[in-house]
């Protein structure tokens, strides 16, 4: 038990830095009060340029490797592993609240991202070939449609589905799939006002240049 609280609460405080509120402060400037509002890479890239952009969405990717890789190692290696612990749960702790303290985190009065990077750092780590695939369909439809949130949803449902079928096709426990469509499903009600406006015609599109 002592490693699944200690695991719960590193993960959260990980998942807590805003790196897309930081990166704002680098230019003086509160990203929260421009463009979509939002602390996640794309309104950073969109408002505060290509560099801050590409480094937030690397830095809250690797928030969700390490709370199932990396923070679930210390803890057994610093704090001992307890006898017939399952591996699988203690990822699964980290990968839960990872997700959680970067949408909802205490650093800024639980108002945070919408989970999209951080999420495939963690599915890289619970699900490595439904995740990769996943930002590979990312890619095909964000170069075809424009729109980030559009191609951000779909691959969630898709990362969601592909650990069912292909990386725990044939697993004697589903308990993985389940969490990871649980947090896939966390990310796309988190893009509920992108979907709103999908459905109205009025999602703005992607653009490589910085908004003025």
């Amino acid at each position: 038990m002592k490693t699944i609280i200690l695991t719960a609460i590193f993960s959260y405080i990980i998942g807590s830095i805003p790196f897309g509120y930081l990166a704002g402060l680098t230019k003086g400037v509160d990203i929260r009060t421009l463009g979509s509002k939002n602390i996640g890479a794309t309104n950073v890239f969109r408002n505060l340029g290509k560099k801050l952009g590409i480094t937030t969405f690397i830095l809250d990717m690797l928030k969700g490797v390490t709370a199932v890789v990396i923070i679930p190692c210390a803890v057994k290696y610093f704090f001992g592993a307890e006898p017939d612990l399952n591996d699988a749960y203690v990822a699964i702790t980290g990968a839960i609240c990872v997700l959680l303290g970067h949408s909802f985190p205490f650093t800024l009065n639980f108002k945070g991202g919408k989970g999209v990077a951080t999420g495939l750092g963690l599915a890289i780590g619970l699900a490595p070939i439904a995740a990769l695939s996943g930002f590979a369909l990312w890619a095909i439809i964000f170069r075809a449609s424009g729109y980030v949130s559009l191609a951000s949803i779909i691959a969630a449902a898709y990362v969601a589905i592909g650990s069912w079928f292909i990386d725990y096709a044939s697993a004697d426990s589903y308990i993985i799939p389940i969490v990871i469509s649980f947090l896939a499903a966390l990310v796309i009600i988190k893009h509920r006002t992108n979907i709103q406006r999908l459905m109205n015609g009025n999602e703005n599109r992607f653009s490589f240049k910085k908004d003025k």
